[in-house]
């Protein structure tokens, strides 16, 4: 990961341990105060202009996605393609040094996105599991660095986990609302016990790691303050799959995002 700065922060053998044993870890401080309102700036400004819209890579992740409709939960995928303030970080560095300590030599990074929750009406991610996303004939191993950009509370939208569910397969998912229209997933009800969900307040600049598995959960922002998440995901790349799993809920799936990145790869 060349022009990247020397990482400045390394998990200590308790934080290791308690992220194999309960599946998630939150952090206190990830990066410098002076970074965080850096990518601030870069993150409001590229949210303003929608940027990546035309291409399919910016979207509503809870709603139908209408060009003219208010997006509840807009998500901008590799927004270090359209702002400077997300590229070389020491975020990102240590964001690396952390999937090294937890997954082992030869990670890549297989992506990053930005979640915004728009102040007093920005909607839930409901509960779900990352890989439920992914390619159903790969196998994964990998991590999720949740980094807020303000302060992150169970009012606006902090991230929850169900501690040592990591450990659980993929689970049936539909599309939030049952709409194929909408690219978020919701965990089917029933498979898992809510009761022991553990909510990670943190202050800016401090980070969650989750792996795929985790089912995590973030409520509807009712705070007069906008929610901004900015999320690297590593990984350590896998053999393919002896036996394909059938992750139905992708086939049903029909979104304008999707569309529009298929028309931007082939035109």
């Amino acid at each position: 990961m060349s022009g990247l700065p020397d990482p400045t922060f390394e998990l200590s053998e308790e934080q290791i341990a308690f992220y194999h044993e309960h599946g998630y870890l939150a952090i206190d401080q990830i990066t410098t105060s002076g970074e965080v309102e850096s990518i601030r700036e870069g993150y409001d400004e590229i949210f303003s202009k929608r940027a990546g819209r035309e291409e399919g890579m910016e979207y509503d992740l809870a709603g139908s996605d209408e060009d003219d409709a208010r997006p509840k939960l807009p998500q901008i995928l590799e927004p270090k393609n359209y702002s400077e303030a997300f590229r070389n970080t020491q975020f990102e560095s240590n964001a690396a040094h952390i999937a090294r300590q937890l997954l082992g030599e030869g990670i890549e990074q297989r992506g990053s996105h930005a979640i915004f929750k728009p102040a007093g009406y920005g909607a839930p991610t409901p509960w779900h599991q990352d890989e439920a996303y992914w390619n159903p004939g790969k196998n994964y191993h990998s991590i999720s660095v949740w980094m807020p950009l303000q302060e992150a509370t169970l009012d606006n939208g902090c991230m929850q986990f169900l501690p040592g569910a990591q450990k659980l397969e993929v689970l049936n998912h539909h599309n939030i609302g049952n709409d194929p229209r909408v690219q978020g997933l919701e965990l089917d009800d029933g498979q898992v016990d809510l009761s022991n969900a553990v909510g990670c307040p943190l202050p800016a600049g401090g980070a969650t790691i989750h792996g795929g598995r985790m089912p995590h959960y973030t409520s509807a922002n009712t705070s007069d303050t906008p929610r901004r998440a900015y999320i690297l995901m590593f990984h350590v790349p896998q053999p393919l799959r002896d036996t394909p799993r059938d992750f139905y809920w992708q086939k049903s799936t029909r979104t304008y995002a999707a569309e529009k990145r298929e028309a931007a790869k082939s035109s």
